[in-house]
């Protein structure tokens, strides 16, 4: 893979190692095909099969030393300023390059509070030390998380105009959805529907096929991340789907609420009306307060407060995630502050990060209204990219 936005992240990163003050970012890979460290898809976009190492040093100058099968293909895409194919060892080539350099600090991919900022494994980390042996550049060693997080985070307008088409899919498919649905639909059938619109239009699910699109109707649901079942859609029940595509390598993830009408019924009842504002709400209180400097666990905090003050019970998950290449495309959250978050809810929101902001009650008899909308953060605060919701939709 090769495009004009792995010319502007390579930059992107070269300028984020100045702004950490660190002198050099490696991506040490081999089989990738099989172990894939995700920061080859922002760098490099290709696997390599023999041990590889990517550089990208402050100054800008980028070195791929890779193996000499690989260098022809990998040089023709003029990606990289430097490109050094070995035979017999990469050792050689790379020591070359560190002790020519020098540099005070080495950024690696491992982490303690991100999977995407974590590619590097633990036997190629003991690979390089060895390699390293008799220097003290392994003494030199640091996470490269920040810079991955701010990499992923900082989104380049390319970047957005890529998960824009990729909301502007994801709301017309719930627009053709809505004609679907009807009682006696099955979710495992209303999943397959919109499954066959994604293929239909040359696009990619966002996320494994056993549960994008996740469909759910009536109250006795399983929790969120659960696959569709043959339940079926009936009168009175509340119905909600979430979902998302891939444009160009970028996702989308929405979800939508609906009402099953009863005979008579011109209108959801009081009761639902009441959870689906709630949750409107809500969204549009966290999305006031988010701004750059705020931290994600402020903006949950917000969301979770409002609907437990209305009388809900807590969600048990993230008000919201970032979005870009993956769907949970890693570093700060809209999380609460919970172990299993780390110092991710802690951070500071940075202009150009791209949030979902999702959350979710039970509405008793019912099911589970929840709305997923997507916002960029900007200067001085938010601007959604989805379409909000703003009525519940009656079937």
């Amino acid at each position: 893979m090769d495009s004009p936005i792995l010319r502007e992240k390579i930059k992107q990163a070269s300028e984020l190692l100045n702004e950490k003050n660190v002198d050099v970012w490696m991506i040490y890979v081999r089989e990738s095909a099989d172990i894939h460290d995700p920061s080859l898809d922002m760098v490099v976009g290709s696997n390599h099969t023999w041990q590889s190492a990517f550089l990208i040093d402050r100054s800008g100058e980028t070195t791929a030393i890779i193996g000499s099968l690989e260098e022809p293909g990998f040089k023709k895409r003029n990606l990289y300023d430097n490109v050094i194919g070995y035979v017999k060892s990469v050792k050689e080539p790379l020591l070359e390059y560190f002790k020519k350099r020098n540099p005070k600090s080495i950024a690696l991919n491992y982490s303690v509070n991100s999977n995407l900022a974590d590619g590097l494994t633990h036997g190629m980390y003991l690979n390089l030390v060895d390699y390293f042996a008799g220097t003290d550049f392994a003494s030199r060693f640091i996470s490269s998380e920040e810079i991955i997080r701010a990499l992923r985070g900082r989104k380049s307008e390319s970047e957005l105009n890529n998960i824009r088409e990729a909301i502007r899919h994801t709301q017309e498919i719930f627009a053709e959805t809505t004609k679907f649905i009807a009682p006696g639909r099955t979710e495992q059938e209303i999943a397959a529907f919109m499954t066959s619109r994604v293929k239909a239009r040359g696009l990619e699910l966002a996320w494994d096929p056993d549960h994008c699109p996740a469909v759910y109707t009536g109250p006795e649901v399983e929790g969120a991340h659960s696959g569709p079942t043959n339940r079926t859609v009936e009168k009175g029940h509340v119905l909600n789907i979430d979902y998302g595509v891939k444009v160009n390598g970028y996702c989308s993830d929405m979800q939508r609420t609906w009402y099953i009408l009863r005979e008579g019924e011109t209108a959801a009842p009081a009761e639902v009306m009441h959870g689906f504002n709630t949750i409107k709400t809500s969204i549009r209180k966290a999305s006031d307060a988010i701004k750059p400097g705020m931290k994600g666990y402020e903006i949950d905090t917000v969301a979770r407060g409002y609907i437990t003050s209305n009388g809900y019970a807590e969600f048990q998950h993230a008000l919201g995630h970032q979005v870009g290449r993956n769907v949970h495309d890693g570093g700060v959250g809209l999380y609460p502050q919970w172990e299993k978050y780390g110092i991710l809810p802690n951070l500071e929101l940075e202009k150009g990060q791209v949030f979902t902001i999702e959350p979710r009650l039970k509405v008793e008899g019912h099911g589970t209204v929840t709305m997923e909308e997507m916002i960029v953060v900007t200067e001085s605060g938010c601007k959604y990219l989805s379409i909000p919701q703003e009525e519940i939709i009656l079937i």
